[in-house]
């Protein structure tokens, strides 16, 4: 079975950028979208590359809350970095999101990012037992499909 979940910002995730759902499960697999470095009215926040990888990091740590997870659940992740120059500080500030284990990663240098974004994060996380959402969906965009 797979499910998808697409949560608000009453629920601590900022909205998403274009049609998509935050995270999808397939059984024990969870796939958690690139998230934006976006406060919870979707707006960018200030500052540079810390400031909004740190922002990213935390939406991803949100979205994984809801259905019950964390960080040490995280298997992979993809970085988007739109200035090769960021890549240490980068690297500096993502290390700190992962004091246990760190996830498998691929980092690459983009033209362009949503928003004029300088960072995205998607993540691929693994649990025993599969996911649920521990919060009532207010999206309304909810669903199961088999």
């Amino acid at each position: 079975m797979i499910e998808s979940w697409t949560f608000s910002p009453r629920e601590g995730v900022p909205p998403p950028v274009a049609p998509f759902a935050h995270a999808t499960a397939a059984a024990e697999t969870l796939y958690v979208t690139g998230q934006m470095p976006t406060d919870l009215d979707g707006v960018l926040v200030n500052g540079g590359i810390v400031e909004q990888t740190e922002q990213v990091l935390a939406n991803l740590r949100q979205v994984l809350a809801l259905l019950g997870g964390d960080f040490r659940d995280a298997l992979a992740t993809r970085a988007y970095l739109r200035h090769w120059e960021h890549y240490a500080d980068f690297n500096a500030t993502y290390a700190r999101a992962f004091p246990q284990r760190l996830p498998t990663r691929t980092c690459v240098g983009v033209s362009a990012l949503a928003l004029d974004a300088l960072v995205e994060i998607d993540l691929v996380a693994w649990r025993a037992g599969g996911w649920s959402a521990r919060t009532h969906d207010t999206s309304g965009t909810r669903g199961a499909a088999a």
